[in-house]
């Protein structure tokens, strides 16, 4: 047959670039299939390009990514330190009376930096800590902040946990019940003695911090902020009728030795001043409460010293500090006292 008469064959062959999908047309009308070739040939290099996308994405290995923060800095500056600030999150704490708490924290989390590495990595500090929110009582605070400084190879992470923490109390007379929140802190530091790290020996620095060998240094402090109230003993002495009073904020912060409850530093702190205070109360409470302050009045000297001897006399604590705060009512400004307490001063 001679070429371009009318019934002639025509071969057209076609080869799509995507190597999973070779195309091979054959056709007599060379311009209608033509057109019908072009079409098939963009739907299937259109699910082709879907095919290989997911295909790539789909691989594991994404570890090959850069990771900046490991580069090294030739500015030869460590940093003492770098973390997160401001951390809010759900946690657990221990309850004397109902055996566990939850309440809402603030963290700030910290790694020293060496000067070889150009950044830390932020998203392990979450990470560690999102672990240990259902169980943060204060011997599990130092273990957390030890995995911080095990996972990102440190030589030492740092720690500061505030918090409400919220006790149940009764009115003195009516008995009815209410709750009072107390601000408490943890404060930690776990390091490890310069050298453990030199190798960059992940594993050893495990072992060390868990097992707690001579080369594991740990410090560990909690407080917490009490509110009481407190009758003036000038006001009180020199007045015919009544005596001025006040509401007053008594913050106790005691370095970590035999475990303790909050609740017994709260109760404690509550004996000290002329009277605690309570979130509801009916009248024959606060006919009690007020004659109850009236018969123990307090300066803000007085509360700071006698909070600062019943911890003395308890023998458990290492180092300590009182400070108080009276909001004063016939004054614009506050009252205070701070002490703190040291076996070696």
């Amino acid at each position: 047959m001679e070429k371009g008469k009318k019934g002639d064959c025509h071969l057209f062959r076609f080869f799509h670039l995507s190597p999973f999908l070779p195309v091979q047309l054959y056709c007599t009308d060379s311009r209608f299939w033509l057109e019908k070739m072009v079409t098939v040939t963009l739907f299937l290099s259109f699910f082709t390009d879907i095919f290989c996308m997911k295909a790539k994405n789909g691989k594991k290995g994404d570890s090959h990514l850069f990771d900046v923060q490991s580069q090294a800095d030739d500015r030869e500056i460590p940093l003492a330190k770098v973390g997160v600030k401001g951390l809010e999150y759900p946690i657990r704490v221990l309850d004397k009376a109902k055996g566990t708490q939850y309440t809402a924290a603030k963290a700030d989390l910290f790694v020293n930096l060496p000067h070889h590495f150009k950044g830390t990595h932020m998203s392990r500090f979450v990470e560690v800590f999102h672990r240990y929110r259902e169980d943060l009582s204060m011997p599990r605070f130092l273990e957390m902040l030890d995995e911080i400084r095990v996972d990102l190879r440190a030589e030492s992470a740092f720690g500061v946990l505030e918090f409400p923490y919220f006790v149940e109390k009764a009115a003195p007379v009516s008995g009815v019940s209410g709750i009072i929140a107390c601000k408490c802190r943890y404060q930690g530091r776990v390091s490890a003695e310069k050298g453990d790290n030199q190798k960059g020996d992940s594993h050893h620095f495990q072992e060390s911090g868990k097992k707690g060998d001579s080369h594991h240094f740990s410090h560990f402090s909690v407080a917490v902020a009490v509110p009481v109230s407190t009758v003036c003993p000038c006001s009180r002495a020199i007045s015919e009728r009544g005596a001025h009073n006040q509401r007053g904020i008594v913050t106790v912060e005691l370095e970590m030795g035999p475990f303790f409850w909050l609740e017994d530093i709260i109760s404690l702190v509550e004996d000290c001043a002329s009277s605690p205070v309570y979130s509801v109360i009916k009248r024959e409470d606060e006919k009690f409460i007020t004659e109850r302050a009236y018969d123990n009045p307090r300066f803000v000297e007085d509360l700071v010293r006698e909070v600062y001897g019943r911890l003395r006399d308890l023998g458990k604590f290492p180092r300590f500090s009182v400070e108080a705060e009276n909001f004063e009512s016939i004054h614009n400004h506050s009252a205070y006292a701070y002490a703190e307490y040291s076996p070696k001063r």
